[in-house]
């Protein structure tokens, strides 16, 4: 049987050993009620370790995004944030849909924003015109190839987002793979930024979750929104817990994730179907393919040969490494890389 090599995403992380017996052995309650005490510890962990007041645990990233941009907007306003930007591209339309705000896109270089870049597009007050409310940057840029955010280039844009009077909110659905990458500490985020959405479910290996980080009035709006739109979770601390040892036990290793997207973006680089690598600083690979061949041929290619991946567009395609992901496998991907013959293919 053909061994399955899964490069699709780091959301495709199977729960650890350890991580289950921590999931099956946590203390629960009813967390609607606000009686889970491991939801609660979860909650607190994380906003001690950001510098935020509180946290708000939810099923999904996307939650955590439209529930801060419903909490930092009203109707007529407009969010700021790249073309590329998740909460842009892949949340079903959720801004328009659950805030009534229009969107502001903007071209950053590999999806990174800068003051440069931000203050031209805040609206002055006119009737004519949506409110500037809100500024949402992304770290790391999905589309970007796992393109980073330092703390250097974040201090200018919360700086001229607070003399403008704009919110700014992280999406930061891989924000530990940022901090492995720039060595940047949690803990100086949260001055930073009136919002933080931390996943869980992606390089740090958890099934399910994200936790949303702001001030306590901030959150206690939250709840609500969260409420409305479906998010309440009853014994929730099972969740919780995979999200406790994902960040005791795999924050440390992500650095293994980035040398193995090294090495994947290394052997693409020196075969004649990749027209260009995107550089790599994360645990995402994203390149273009030749001309002559199509991302969707090649992706089908790569499956025979047991080695999932995904198209980004009809010559773009993502390699993502994770946990899942060892020594011997990213081997055999680079094996099959080189020895790819995409004109062979019939």
């Amino acid at each position: 049987m053909l061994r399955k090599i899964d490069l699709r995403s780091d959301t495709v992380t199977k729960p650890t050993a350890g991580m289950l017996d921590a999931m099956m052995n946590a203390k629960v309650g009813d967390d609607v009620f606000g009686e889970d005490e491991t939801v609660d510890a979860l909650e607190n962990k994380l906003s001690e370790l950001f510098g935020k007041e509180a946290g708000l645990f939810c099923p999904s990233g996307t939650m955590t995004n439209q529930i801060a941009i419903k909490c930092f907007t009203q109707p007529l306003d407009e969010v700021i944030c790249d073309q590329t930007a998740h909460v842009y591209r892949y949340e079903g339309g959720g801004i328009a849909f659950h805030s009534a705000a229009s969107v502001r896109l903007l071209h950053g270089e590999r999806g990174i924003l800068t003051p440069e870049l931000i203050e031209p597009e805040i609206n002055e007050p006119n009737i004519h015109y949506p409110n500037s409310s809100l500024v949402v940057l992304e770290n790391t840029v999905n589309k970007g190839g796992g393109a980073c955010y330092s703390l250097a280039q974040i201090e200018p844009i919360h700086t001229l987002c607070n003399i403008k009077e704009l919110k700014l909110h992280l999406d930061g659905a891989r924000i530990f793979n940022a901090l492995a990458a720039t060595g940047d500490k949690p803990e100086n985020y949260g001055k930073y930024f009136d919002g933080i959405s931390v996943c869980l479910s992606k390089g740090l290996g958890a099934p399910v979750g994200s936790v949303l980080l702001g001030s306590k009035e901030m959150i206690k709006r939250a709840v609500r929104v969260r409420k409305a739109f479906g998010g309440g979770m009853r014994q929730a601390g099972f969740l919780a817990a995979a999200g406790i040892y994902a960040l005791d036990h795999h924050v440390g290793r992500l650095t293994v994730d980035h040398t193995h997207a090294r090495a994947l973006a290394a052997a693409l680089g020196q075969v004649k179907y990749v027209a260009s690598v995107m550089p790599v600083e994360t645990n995402i690979v994203i390149f273009k393919i030749e001309g002559n061949f199509k991302a969707a041929s090649i992706v089908q290619q790569f499956l025979e040969r047991g080695i999932l991946c995904t198209t980004t567009g009809p010559d773009t395609i993502r390699m993502v490494t994770h946990l899942d992901i060892s020594p011997e496998m990213i081997d055999s991907a680079i094996e099959n890389i080189i020895h790819l013959n995409p004109s062979a293919h019939k």
